[in-house]
């Protein structure tokens, strides 16, 4: 719970209309930090914990609260993405909390890199919880992200049991997560769990300039984009298993 000295959030920047982080018109905000180091990661300049403006919760409310109107349509309203968000619990409850009261749809978007008691206390004010999934086998997942993925898979079968209104995120990079054993793992995971779609994001190159403008190795540099007849394969595969699938392009 909130006390005297108001905790503050580290925001890296905001997308006043967003539409591919949840559902309708949403105001994104994206926060500085994550605890995962993803070889593919697109928005490396959030992970340096150095540019950064402070926000309290209401100060952060006061600058969406002019997009209200545009949030009526297709469930909109506020997704706090990253980096990931799930680093700054207490933050994001206290802005939350002010969100819900003010009658605006809430969601995070998030790696689920984090501990039940951190789940339990955002899960009244998290009207959708938006969750990337890396990869299945836990040795290339480490290799991928610098982190096991044994906590973030037991982490959604915990909301999925808490009836969380869920979507899963599945990153379609060339080589890795494509492969016929991850797509097989990907399949028997999504028939273990509850949730309302899952959404495939098509790898993409966009991010390296930041690396490079950060003096980083990007290792993943010989990888392309996937053929977008890979990715309607993969679509239509998990639509045939019987699942919902956004292809967010």
């Amino acid at each position: 719970m909130p006390t005297k000295n108001i905790k503050k959030g580290r925001v890296h920047s905001f997308e006043t209309f967003g539409t591919l982080d949840g559902p309708g018109v949403r105001f994104v905000v994206f926060l500085e930090g994550c605890g995962l180091c993803c070889k593919y990661c697109h928005n490396i300049d959030m992970l340096d914990m150095k540019d950064y403006m402070l926000y309290t919760p209401q100060e952060l409310l006061n600058e969406v609260k002019p997009y209200k109107s545009y949030f009526k349509y297709g469930d909109g309203g506020v997704t706090i993405s990253g980096g990931d968000p799930i680093i700054q619990p207490d933050f994001v409850y206290d802005f939350f909390k002010l969100c819900k009261k003010a009658g605006i749809h809430t969601t995070i978007d998030t790696s689920l890199f984090t501990n039940k008691d951190v789940i339990d206390k955002l899960l009244p004010v998290v009207d959708l919880w938006m969750v990337s999934l890396k990869h299945f086998d836990n040795k290339k997942h480490e290799w991928l992200t610098c982190q096991s993925n044994v906590g973030i898979l037991e982490n959604v079968k915990y909301l999925s049991k808490k009836k969380a209104r869920l979507w899963l995120r599945q990153v379609i990079l060339p080589g890795y997560t494509d492969t016929r054993g991850n797509l097989k793992a990907l399949r028997e995971f999504l028939h273990s769990v509850r949730f309302e779609l899952v959404e495939l994001l098509p790898y993409h190159t966009f991010g390296i300039y930041k690396w490079k403008k950060l003096g980083k190795k990007y290792e993943l540099g010989g990888v392309k984009p996937p053929r977008p007849a890979k990715v309607l394969k993969i679509k239509k595969m998990l639509e045939k298993e019987g699942f919902k699938v956004l292809l967010n392009e």
